[in-house]
């Protein structure tokens, strides 16, 4: 059992940071979650935080030095950045390198980071680790990413991501939102 969060996430102090949610890598035979799955309860965290003010971040990587991008290099369809909302293209693992997405949340009064997205311990753990580097509090939507087998997402849930953020559920975060 996931430990409950303890006191409400204030929606202007805090961000939903969706990583890597792009049909090419939505699309990959991943575990424990499948991708769709994951893009659904991105979706429903984005629709909240957006309901109440919330900051929300999409991030996805482009290649660097590749002249045209793979297919489905885009976001998926279901979140697609809207007015207010921060869009972030990194060429790193993380989204925090060479982006200003820290300097952006701190402009926004940021404190709080919610991590969505895939993988668990690529995009979102190195985006995660930077967050808390800045000096983020980070709590991690646990049912709303997945890694690039089951194993490696418990083990990241379980071992690593405790050690520098609060691991909860997708109805958690949302029942904390205010």
């Amino acid at each position: 059992m996931l430990p409950l969060l303890t006191k409400p996430l204030v929606a202007g102090r805090s961000a939903l940071i969706v990583v890597d949610l792009m049909p090419r890598i939505v699309e990959q035979d991943l575990g424990p979650y499948k991708g769709v799955d994951v893009v659904a309860r991105a979706s429903r965290l984005v629709t909240a935080f957006r309901r109440v003010g919330g900051t929300v971040v999409l991030v996805r990587v482009d290649r660097p030095g590749v002249a045209q991008q793979p297919p489905g290099s885009g976001f998926v369809p279901e979140l697609q950045p809207q007015p207010g909302d921060i869009a972030v293209v990194k060429h790193t693992i993380g989204a925090f390198y060479g982006t200003g997405l820290a300097e952006r949340l701190r402009e926004r009064g940021v404190e709080t980071v919610v991590m969505t997205g895939i993988a668990t311990t690529m995009g979102v753990e190195s985006t995660a680790r930077a967050a808390s580097d800045h000096g983020f509090e980070v709590i991690f939507a646990a049912d709303a990413m997945t890694g690039m087998t089951a194993t490696e997402h418990e083990h990241a849930l379980t071992v690593v991501l405790p050690r520098f953020g609060q691991v909860v559920t997708t109805d958690e975060v949302l029942d904390r939102l205010s």
